[in-house]
């Protein structure tokens, strides 16, 4: 069923995504709580208006979102080319042809489920991202069947630092979502971000260290729907050393934050609010 639904063309599968944004906001009120949380937390100078006025808009981009990634399953080169569009690739581009692996750090904003299939499809280099396999083997298999369609290749989280090893010499992009919430028991770094105390992962800071490769913040721009512009901003070359401050050792890490900020700020709808990004709390030193 999921094969055949990817199969009509976007123009049809927005109207059902018209139709799930009026089942899943106003009849089943999907995470509507914690939605109404996040952006409370988040933007506490807006008012009750402006803040269930972004929510709406939210959960219609969501709705967006969700169907597709589904047309994702059955989407053509051709038509993935045509709806991402980088901005300014040669920067990297010009790390590649260095012969370098390139990190960048992307979040779960506008649609990050096409990037790396568009990168896939428009670099000439390899394109590959890091996943945490889903705990549902049907799903697991569609999302992992889905994502590498069109080429892209995938490294389990767990895998990560092993594939980095064996591959150091490869010159490719290896994109992360470097905005999930870490296990409690793996927070090593905490920051301001939207106003709240917000633990980050560091790994892609870690293996840019330890490997010497540049990192590049991916800021993705719905442009229209189904539609979206992707431009890459140098957070390091690799081997500039960047500067530590006397209230973080993550200089890397504390860049993407911001840049991510940034972001979110200018398109709040944009960002995924269903999960309880801050569910733990900074301990008291």
């Amino acid at each position: 069923m999921l094969k055949g639904l990817s199969l009509l063309p976007l123009p049809v599968l927005y109207v059902l995504s018209d139709f799930l944004y009026f089942v899943v906001y106003y009849l089943v009120g999907y995470r509507k709580k914690v939605v109404i949380n996040n952006l409370r937390n988040a933007f506490p100078e807006k008012s009750v208006k402006e803040i269930d006025q972004i929510s709406k808009d939210f959960y219609k981009q969501f709705m967006d979102v969700v169907v597709e990634i589904l047309k994702l399953r059955s989407m053509k080169a051709s038509e993935m080319e045509r709806r991402i569009v980088f901005t300014n690739q040669e920067l990297l581009d010009n790390f590649v042809q260095q012969g370098k692996t390139v990190i960048t750090m992307g979040s779960h904003s506008a649609n990050w489920e096409w990037v790396l299939s568009a990168g896939a499809v428009q670099f000439n280099f390899p394109a590959y991202g890091i996943y945490k396999p889903l705990n549902n083997p049907f799903f697991e298999a569609f999302m992992l069947k889905t994502r590498s369609k069109l080429g892209a290749k995938l490294i389990k989280m767990k895998d990560t630092l092993r594939d980095f090893a064996s591959n150091r010499k490869m010159p490719r992009v290896v994109a992360m979502l470097s905005d999930q919430t870490p296990l409690k028991s793996e927070i090593t770094f905490w920051t301001t971000f939207l106003n709240q105390d917000t633990p980050f992962y560091t790994g892609a800071e870690k293996l840019s260290e330890r490997f010497k490769y540049p990192v590049l913040f991916l800021d993705v721009k719905r442009t229209s729907r189904g539609h979206y512009a992707l431009t890459f901003e140098q957070i390091t070359d690799g081997t500039s050393a960047l500067e530590v401050t006397s209230e973080t050792d993550f200089p890397i890490t504390v860049a993407f934050a911001q840049k991510l900020e940034a972001a979110i700020r200018r398109a709040p709808a944009d960002y995924l609010w269903t999960h309880k990004r801050w569910k733990h709390k900074r301990p008291n030193l």
